[in-house]
């Protein structure tokens, strides 16, 4: 099949991508780079006027006259390339705003997509407007909706969430459940706020390229290595104020037993060698299921704090830890961090099973055929 995949965030689209081309399909991506992580991307979009004095004249521009030059600006970046994104088998986003634009400007280039290709599916892989629907109405759910509500996150930080409760993106929300085949959940935080709509396929949890993380078990010298690695921009969204408390306490209680590597906004290339050192890595605390940074560490067998919940025991029927379920509590951190650094044979266990989890879970080429056999099926 031709397949057109649109966006990228934290590499899914790359390795989905890595394993279609294994089983014989014509694969392209189109989208931004996620950022400072600068993924490959086939044909890359770029933000333009989103920084420096060129954003304060966009938002100037923004307020008197409603017009937003840089949603123009990727619309016409696509516009220029659209004959490379027409008669595609299958399309599928990444997102409800994959192309970060507003909403007259995405609806275009939606258009030109349904219009011009066979099936289009989409993918609940972050952010959207039932995700935040579901967390703001439930606000009881682990979700990155808690520290908002805390009053850790200012309005202007987490626009990008917020967006989707306007009229707007809940407009451009409806108009694509009105067009897409089917809608298909990347991992249990996204598969909760989807169950029971019709348009809803099922969760296909996220591919790893395991050709790119060679097997290989942890050894324990003399120091354990504890890595935390922090993206600014989701800070208090992956709970890093509670990791570094419990850090500063782990610091003082162990002393040179313990080394603790930090890393700020690395490129994916870098961030992804520089704690192959580590025996821990500090991921994120509030959810039910890894994102792709916890599932990279499981993948190299590190013992890895991350949304690990009960529901998650449940639904891959596990009765033995492949991860530790991070908490928004100090104390509960620093006690799980003390129980491992005190008992490292449990280090080496847990990162066998971590190891087994995304091979047995998470191959992908075993999640392409899951892809390709749902995206066959469903009728357009």
């Amino acid at each position: 099949m031709k397949i057109l995949l649109i966006g990228e965030y934290s590499r899914l689209h790359n390795s989905l991508k890595e394993g279609l081309q294994k089983l014989g399909h014509d694969v392209t991506i189109l989208g931004f780079k996620d950022g400072f992580k600068n993924y490959p991307v086939d044909f890359p979009l770029e933000k333009k006027w989103d920084s420096g004095f060129l954003k304060k004249i966009k938002l100037a521009l923004l307020v008197f006259t409603g017009f937003d030059i840089t949603s123009n600006l990727t619309y016409r970046q696509f516009w220029k390339n659209k004959n490379h994104f027409n008669h595609f088998d299958i399309v599928q986003l990444i997102n409800e705003n994959s192309f970060f634009c507003d909403y007259t400007h995405e609806k275009k280039i939606l258009d030109f997509l349904f219009k011009h290709n066979k099936k289009v599916f989409l993918l609940s892989a972050g952010d959207d407007y039932p995700y935040v629907k579901y967390n703001f109405e439930h606000p009881e759910n682990p979700s990155i909706i808690q520290p908002y509500l805390a009053g850790k996150i200012a309005d202007k930080d987490f626009s990008n969430v917020l967006k989707f409760r306007t009229k707007p993106f809940e407009k451009l929300h409806h108009y694509i459940y009105e067009n897409i085949q089917g809608v298909i959940a990347t991992d249990l935080d996204y598969h909760i706020t989807m169950q029971n709509h019709l348009k809803y396929l099922g969760l296909i949890p996220s591919p790893m390229n395991l050709d790119k993380f060679p097997k290989s078990e942890l050894e324990i010298i003399d120091k354990i290595v504890i890595f935390h690695g922090i993206n600014r921009e989701s800070y208090f969204k992956k709970g890093n104020d509670y990791f570094k408390k419990a850090l500063e306490i782990i610091k003082q209680k162990y002393g040179a037993k313990v080394e603790i590597l930090t890393s700020e906004n690395l490129p994916y290339d870098k961030f992804i060698n520089l704690y192959d050192r580590a025996h821990i890595l500090l991921d994120q605390l509030y959810g039910h299921d890894q994102g792709s940074n916890g599932l990279e560490g499981m993948a190299k067998g590190k013992v890895v704090f991350t949304n690990a919940s009960k529901l998650f025991e449940k639904h891959y029927n596990l009765s033995e830890k492949v991860a530790i379920n991070g908490l928004p509590d100090v104390d509960y951190l620093v006690n799980e961090l003390s129980l491992l650094i005190d008992n490292p044979a449990e280090i080496i266990a847990i990162g066998k099973r971590a190891r087994a989890f995304i091979e047995k879970e998470h191959d992908y080429i075993k999640i392409a055929e899951k892809f390709v056999a749902i995206w066959q099926k469903t009728n357009a």
